[in-house]
């Protein structure tokens, strides 16, 4: 369903009548448009804390778009700034119409709280020089992984920083997000580093993702289809979420095996048959699902690359209302047939090395809803599963969630007027988001240089209002 308002506030009476009222005036997201399109364009800033240890990294991930590059501190070159571990002091001059499109700032050196004082020193006199769509990205050190007490809150101080900038930010359309490296996992960041400066993360903001050391390293080959060779499961692929994450998939170079309940098999069909994939029919919930999934996969590719967990129903009652089957239902739907799905795979090694288990929860599960704890309950027990899986894989297999807010489908289309639009509105970019939104952050998880990307539940929500 399209959003009449946005459109709206976007035409010159819709601005003024807004500003008139003091009504939100979301800007229109700008997304990935072409399998060719550098990750980052326009002018990024760089800047670092005393002692940064993902400088060097970062100049070489940005070094290899087309971006042109600032440095905030002394020390001119990232590798030298590094090296010399120079205290961040923005050197961008206040009255100049430098406008950037990213601001990114390694602060994964800071040891105390007072070097805190370097954010303020990089963002004061830059914050407002962001474009519109731009990206802040902050790079700090896991807190679990901090050798002090003051060490851990310096850099835990780094997500409240982080989420704050986000809301100050989302009016412009723009993000914050936040990577915490565990020890010598620099080297892993790379994919977020392009997710997250990319268009592709439109929708994701104030988000936190975590990024540990590998031992396994895998290339893409083929940067414009990262996938390349690839087969991937795609469950409830027939419209929604489904279809847009097959399709993204598709994009990138994988064949996908999309899989839907058998009423729903002709939309199905026309999915696959448009991506040059292969459709199957089949209910999750039925007790020879698993094996005939597996029967599939082996019977057509010999295993499988990538497992998308999509699949979900609501069946909404307060609890007291709510009969048995509806409990029942989203309890097996969302979240029991992922567990049996994947220890089939596993049990057979038909999930290949180097592997990916994409589970979609909600932010329902992370917040609650009223009406929906059998819905609720199902997706939090989405991420308990994803964070417990993630200590267990092995052959560098990695398993991370996605927790979307408002999306734009045919569920919240059927909803009441005034729900919609609040759902719409509750969050720091004051509009909805879309199916491809989800779908690229799953593709950044399947990325074959993520490794180091495990046991994350992130968040696709525009930095919803709800929950934390």
């Amino acid at each position: 369903m399209s959003d009449l308002y946005l459109k709206f506030v976007n035409t010159p009476v819709g601005k003024s009548a807004a500003q008139t009222l003091g009504l939100p005036s979301p800007v229109p997201l700008s997304r990935w448009k072409r399998p060719d399109q550098p990750f980052i364009e326009g002018h990024v800033l760089v800047g670092a804390s005393a002692g940064g240890k993902a400088i060097a990294s970062l100049g070489t991930i940005l070094g290899a778009s087309p971006a042109e590059l600032f440095h905030a501190s002394a020390p001119a070159s990232l590798e030298d700034s590094a090296k010399a571990g120079s205290k961040s002091t923005a050197l961008v001059p206040s009255d100049t119409n430098q406008r950037f499109a990213a601001l990114v700032f390694d602060a994964s050196g800071m040891k105390d709280t007072a070097e805190l004082r370097a954010l303020y020193d990089f963002f004061h006199p830059t914050i407002r020089k962001l474009s519109g769509n731009a990206r802040v990205l902050i790079i700090g050190q896991d807190p679990a992984n901090c050798k002090s007490a003051a060490q851990a809150a310096s850099q835990r101080a780094l997500e409240g920083f982080t989420r704050a900038v986000g809301k100050e930010i989302g009016k412009k359309g723009s993000t914050a997000n936040l990577l915490w490296l565990a020890p010598g996992a620099e080297k892993q960041m790379e994919s977020s580093v392009r997710f997250f400066l990319s268009p592709r993360s439109a929708y994701v903001s104030g988000q936190v993702a975590r990024i540990s050391k590998s031992s396994q390293s895998e290339v893409a080959t083929n940067p414009v289809a990262p996938l390349t060779g690839k087969v991937a499961l795609v469950t409830g692929a027939s419209r929604g979420i489904g279809e847009s994450i097959a399709e993204t998939l598709a994009r990138d170079g994988a064949t996908v095996i999309g899989l839907d309940i058998p009423q729903a098999m002709e939309d199905l069909q026309k999915v696959t048959d448009r991506i040059k994939g292969k459709a199957l029919a089949c209910d999750i919930t039925s007790a020879e699902a698993p094996k005939q999934i597996a029967a599939f996969a082996k019977e057509h590719f010999g295993g499988i690359d990538l497992v998308i967990h999509n699949a979900g129903i609501t069946r909404d009652k307060t609890l007291g209302n709510m009969p048995e089957h509806f409990w029942d239902m989203a309890i097996a739907v969302n979240l029991t047939a992922e567990e049996l799905i994947d220890e089939e795979l596993l049990s057979q090694d038909l999930l290949r090395e180097n592997g990916r288990i994409v589970c979609v929860s909600s932010i329902s599960g992370i917040a609650g809803n009223f009406g929906q704890t059998n819905y609720a309950c199902a997706k939090s027990g989405v991420i308990g599963y994803v964070e417990a899986m993630a200590k267990q894989l092995k052959n560098g297999i990695t398993i991370n969630a996605v927790a979307p807010g408002f999306i734009e489908t045919q569920m919240t289309a059927a909803m009441p007027l005034t729900i919609r639009e609040a759902g719409r509105r509750m969050n720091s970019l004051s509009q909805g988001g879309l199916p491809v939104d989800v779908a690229e952050a799953i593709g950044w998880y399947c990325n074959p240089t993520s490794v180091g990307v495990n046991g994350n539940v992130v968040r696709v929500c525009g930095q919803s209002l709800i929950g934390k």
